[in-house]
């Protein structure tokens, strides 16, 4: 597998260029593009790992970030982004922080970022063979905190809709959905029915991620006939171990 990394900023500057160096010099292949939307579609054909040079310039280019945000999440790209305090915070309005694999704090150790995104794409290259899962809930905090207990196991998609969940499902098909139960404008329920109505998706497995413990919300969210359900105060154990054990039921099964 090629080791190829797209590096986008705003034109060159000497530090651009001496990363650049640096990773090329590493052994990775660096492909460049500016940030905006029309060279970041160009440029992403081909590409998992994206690494963001960040700039006063931010604020100027809203809609380039939410594109960059989509297609991260369209194409499960990897984005690092370098920058400081303050530019990581413009960029954390549009893009969340569950999406951002690695923040590189300005003044820059180039050696730390060139033996991190090494490491990225070796990461990238075994995560294929992992089984993939696809979280979809509104709440941020949530995303990332139950990314970050699945990561090390399994490659982990998030989106904050149902409409994302499907358009996503349009071009990637997931071994497993975690589904938040109550999300507005697409609740769980009309995302499940739009994903069995579906013959290329109608197969996958679903499991109700609900914050409603007592037995009247339980046997309604069961009447839907999902895989499973998994309570969202349940610890970091309960919920592995629920996931863990479905897919070794199932192991060989796609």
């Amino acid at each position: 597998m090629e080791k190829k990394i797209l590096f986008i900023s705003r034109g060159s500057t000497f530090m651009v260029d001496a990363i650049t160096n640096n990773l090329r010099g590493a052994g990775l292949e660096v492909k460049k593009c500016g940030p905006a939307v029309g060279q970041i579609s160009e440029s992403t054909k081909d590409i998992d790992i994206i690494l963001f040079y960040l700039g006063d310039y931010l604020e100027d280019i809203t809609e380039d970030l939410v594109f960059l945000k989509d297609i991260c999440i369209e194409k499960e790209i990897s984005l690092s982004v370098i920058g400081d305090e303050a530019e990581i915070g413009i960029l954390k309005k549009v893009i969340p922080s569950a999406l951002i694999a690695n923040t590189f704090s300005r003044p820059l150790d180039i050696r730390k970022l060139v033996s991190t995104m090494g490491d990225v794409v070796e990461g990238r290259s075994k995560e294929g063979l992992k089984k993939n899962i696809l979280l979809v809930d509104d709440d941020p905090s949530f995303l990332k905190i139950v990314k970050d207990w699945l990561s090390s196991d399994y490659r982990v998609t998030i989106v904050s809709s149902g409409m994302q969940a499907i358009t996503y499902m349009a071009k990637s098909r997931p071994d497993l959905i975690l589904l938040d139960y109550e999300m507005p404008v697409t609740d769980g329920p009309k995302v499940l029915e739009m994903i069995r109505s579906e013959v290329g998706t109608s197969s996958i497995p679903v499991f109700f991620l609900t914050g409603k413990s007592d037995k009247e919300s339980v046997t309604k969210v069961l009447a839907l006939r999902p895989e499973g359900y998994i309570l969202k105060s349940a610890g970091r154990e309960e919920l592995v171990d629920q996931i863990k054990g479905y897919f070794l039921k199932h192991k060989g099964e796609r």
